[in-house]
């Protein structure tokens, strides 16, 4: 009863898909998408490496398309991070700049206009008259938490007379008339 059956002749065992094909090509369409270069060199090595083991199988493994696939996509992801990213980067970052350096002009615009606001309140509340010239210290209390705003682009305010607008020192920082 305890009889073994022998394999039927001609059954050959099936070839296996090469994991490391798998992994190639997984790798290789994640460099395309959003992992780039970190998963770009892993998939192209995987990819040699597969096409390497598969040709050393005599038949027992399967997957060089996939492994070829791999390589493709691995290559297309280096290609990607060397060439169209920095060029991308050449674009973004003076426009980061630009924007960050609007937004500083804006910042000082917003102190120029509360400098303003607190030399008209300062005049009327002392009864002082449009040619009259306040102190810093004088508007002081017309802030929140009694402190005088400065530029963020490290210029200098002007106070001037409560007739005329407060000027900072650097270029194009000016109060505009809404």
């Amino acid at each position: 009863m305890n009889e073994t059956i022998p394999p039927l002749p001609g059954n050959a065992p099936q070839p296996k898909n090469s994991a490391l094909a798998i992994w190639s090509l997984v790798l290789g369409i994640l460099s395309l998408t959003c992992f780039s270069i970190f998963s770009a060199i892993p998939g192209v090595i995987c990819g040699h490496k597969a096409l390497s083991k598969i040709k050393q199988s005599g038949g027992a493994l399967t997957g060089q398309g996939m492994a070829i696939a791999g390589l493709v996509t691995g290559y297309l992801g280096i290609l990607w991070a060397v060439i169209f990213i920095p060029m991308m980067l050449a674009i973004a970052i003076p426009n980061f700049v630009k924007a960050r350096d609007v937004a500083i002009e804006n910042a000082c615009i917003n102190n120029l206009r509360q400098i303003d606001g607190a030399k008209q309140q300062w005049a009327l509340e002392n009864g002082k008259k449009a040619d009259e010239v306040p102190t810093a210290e004088d508007l002081k209390p017309f802030f929140k938490n009694g402190i005088f705003p400065t530029c963020p682009a490290r210029g200098t305010y002007t106070i001037g007379a409560v007739s005329n607008a407060p000027t900072c020192s650097i270029p194009g920082h000016k109060m505009t008339d809404d």
